[in-house]
């Protein structure tokens, strides 16, 4: 898999990791406006991700985030997700 995908890939993974671990954390500190402030930050920062992965190689889901999809149906042109060498 080209590297600057993996990259990429990897990217999503941590930001994603750090929005669930924020999430959790601020489940038990509502009032944490320094955490809040991260969450919201990392979660621009995630779509931004998205949005370039997605420019770039095509949609993370079948559903994706970059609007309407064109033709050809791009899904199954990508390996599988357990199909990917990290």
């Amino acid at each position: 898999m080209n590297k600057s995908r993996v990259r990429m890939l990897r990217e999503l993974q941590e930001i994603e990791f750090a929005l669930v671990e924020l999430n959790l954390y601020l489940d038990t500190h509502p009032n944490d406006e320094e955490a809040i402030n991260n969450f919201n930050t990392l979660a621009i920062r995630l779509q931004q991700a998205k949005q370039s992965y997605e420019a770039k190689f095509g949609p993370l889901i079948n559903f994706g985030h970059s609007g309407p999809v064109q033709a050809p149906w791009k899904w199954i042109e990508e390996p599988w997700p357990w199909e990917i060498d990290y």
